[in-house]
């Protein structure tokens, strides 16, 4: 197993995720607790020391089999992480009630990371109102050894995460960003990096093979890494991309058989960055699989200087690509929801006058029409 030195630690550069845990009969909310209690064993025999959960995976089950799993092992031997779940805001005022609920679940008496859990555009409002406390109370519990170091997870756009470092930038030990090699540009992931680098702000990475689209390519794009790498996987492409970005220190899977967990932790035996060559066809066969389905907007922005509900375009062209590219998920719907009503894809009245001076020649319209009938508001 690889290690990433963190302060005074030694942490594993592959984390293991709790949020895609063996379930039974296909339920997400019953959890196979032999399956994953034999794959945490057999993560630690090989060297995984980083455990991440939070209050919502599984229906609230995650913490509480990841508890009973890492009770066996010695508490110095591991860290677990674990989140405050601030993507449904009827949390924000319980941030006491919900942590020391956390404590309970997982069964230690503190947390080696802790984390203000997806910070976005429908929350960062309330993250940074003070009246909430939130901000307060886990650096007191920081204070108390409860906490031994506190960071943040972000599906946000750079925007929002800039927001919320000039905010709390400064007690803020490790950032964790959704980062792969198709979403370098496809998201935006590389300026996100960047930023964190500029406030020393060590990276965790999740959906490293986002949510396993990356695990799987074409016979003509797998045929293509093949020629470079004759022995690599494909999975492992995804992984080698990770390790060639600086920064970052602990990646996340999310694996969800015991399969996936030895093939995850044989490519962490070895640390083989990409050369110049390869993450240049990885990147290029990532712009690839964009094209096929995104559309090819530039954000030039003459579609808003001519549009009568003065909606923001390129923003919404870019969220629907995302729920296009994804065939839904949560990403795009969380960020409409911050946007007003009178400024959803619901608005656009078809008058394609947007149309009339778009270089790329975007059929804006029909996708604000498809985007919200997708999102159904």
């Amino acid at each position: 197993m690889i290690y990433k030195e963190y302060q005074d630690l030694k942490l594993s550069a592959l984390g293991m995720g709790a949020m895609r845990l063996p379930v039974i009969d296909g339920d997400d909310a019953r959890i196979d607790e032999a399956a994953a209690c034999q794959m945490v064993d057999y993560a630690m025999e090989h060297g995984v020391n980083y455990y991440d959960t939070a209050w919502g995976y599984h229906n609230g089950n995650s913490e509480l089999v990841m508890g009973k799993a890492l009770a066996k092992h010695p508490r110095e031997s591991f860290y677990l992480a674990d989140k405050f779940p601030g993507y449904d805001l009827s949390n924000m005022d319980k941030v006491e009630e919900i942590f020391e609920k956390q404590l309970e679940k997982c069964q230690v008496s503190y947390f080696d990371f802790y984390l203000f859990h997806n910070v976005c555009e429908m929350n960062i409002d309330a993250y940074l109102d003070e009246k909430y406390g939130i901000h307060e109370y886990l650096m007191k519990q920081k204070k108390a050894g409860r906490i031994r170091h506190l960071g943040f997870s972000a599906h946000g756009s750079y925007d929002v995460i800039k927001r919320f470092l000039e905010a709390y930038g400064k007690d803020m030990e490790f950032c964790q960003i959704q980062l792969n090699y198709l979403d370098w540009s496809f998201q935006d992931a590389k300026a996100k990096v960047e930023l964190l680098q500029e406030y020393k702000i060590p990276v965790w990475v999740m959906e490293p093979l986002r949510g396993g689209s990356l695990a799987k390519l074409s016979e003509e794009d797998t045929a293509r890494l093949k020629q470079l790498r004759p022995e690599e996987s494909v999975p492992a492409w995804a992984f080698r991309f990770l390790q060639s970005i600086p920064g970052v220190t602990v990646t996340l899977s999310g694996m969800s058989n015991f399969e996936q967990l030895q093939q995850n932790i044989h490519t962490f035996e070895t640390d083989a960055p990409l050369n110049d060559t390869e993450m240049k066809e990885l990147l290029e066969i990532a712009d690839g699989m964009v094209r096929k389905i995104v559309l090819p907007c530039t954000a030039c922005h003459y579609c808003v200087s001519h549009c009568p509900q003065g909606l923001d375009i390129p923003n919404l062209i870019s969220l629907y690509n995302e729920h296009c590219f994804t065939k839904g998920g949560f990403i795009a719907p969380m960020a409409m929801s911050a946007i007003p009503e009178e400024k959803r894809p619901s608005a656009c009245i078809g008058c394609r006058s947007c149309e009339a001076v778009c270089p790329q020649q975007i059929k804006i319209s029909e996708a604000m029409a498809d985007f919200a009938e997708k999102l159904g508001m």
